[in-house]
């Protein structure tokens, strides 16, 4: 494949991906069937961050982080900046001077399936990161990647235009094309969840409102009064 720019990217409605990001990574792998979820060591740099965006994509090479000032060009509001690796690597290559440039450009926040740094800085800007590792080692600009192709990262493909969901639990992809009915689906898990938290929270067991009872009696669970009842 050429190495390329593609510079126009097809986004989802923005206020669809602003509630997709509000419902949360949780919420949006179940009410997807529990797809999309990137592999859990893609962590947040700090915590307390949820954000939801429509991705740019970069495709950069191992210890090199040309491609991620190229991206930079292509990033709209709201956008998510998500960087795929041609090869396994953790290399720092993303600190707060990208980081700076990224947010005047509107960027929510950043993907990536390898390092970051300057984490501290970052902290600071409240400017959330998603990561595979953190470290201070640097990078080179030598070799040609690509923006906004498709790119796999930490076990999913991310299309460029498809929703970004991130928070403390990790992050999820939703493809463009059905990202109406996820939300849809969350809206309907969200409000069926609210339903079961006040009959929670009045006392009630799980056992009795997800009827298990007598699925587990079935299998062959035994209720006793005490210890010597086995004897």
């Amino acid at each position: 494949m050429k190495n390329v720019v593609v510079r126009n990217v097809e986004r989802a409605p923005a206020d669809i991906v602003r509630e997709l990001g509000e419902h949360g990574v949780a919420t949006v792998h179940e009410a997807q069937g529990r797809t999309g979820l990137l592999q859990p060591y893609m962590r947040p740099i700090y915590s307390g961050a949820r954000i939801g965006g429509s991705a740019v994509t970069a495709l950069v090479h191992p210890g090199d982080n040309w491609m991620l000032h190229v991206v930079g060009e292509a990033i709209r509001p709201g956008d998510i900046v998500v960087v795929g690796l041609s090869a396994a690597n953790t290399d720092g290559m993303f600190g707060d001077l990208l980081a700076t440039s990224y947010q005047a450009r509107g960027a929510l926040g950043l993907v990536i399936d390898a390092g970051v740094r300057d984490v501290r800085d970052l902290t600071e800007m409240a400017f959330p990161v998603w990561s595979k590792a953190i470290s201070a080692k640097g990078t080179v600009k030598a070799t040609l990647g690509s923006v906004n192709v498709p790119v796999v990262v930490a076990g999913q493909i991310v299309n460029p235009g498809d929703v970004i969901v991130a928070d403390d639990d990790g992050v999820v992809v939703v493809p463009r094309k059905t990202a109406a009915q996820v939300l849809e689906a969350a809206r309907t898990r969200v409000a069926n969840e609210e339903t079961k938290r006040k009959r929670l929270a009045a006392g009630e067991l799980g056992l009795d409102l997800y009827k298990m009872r007598e699925p587990l009696a079935r299998a062959g669970l035994v209720y006793v009064d005490s210890l010597d009842e086995l004897e």
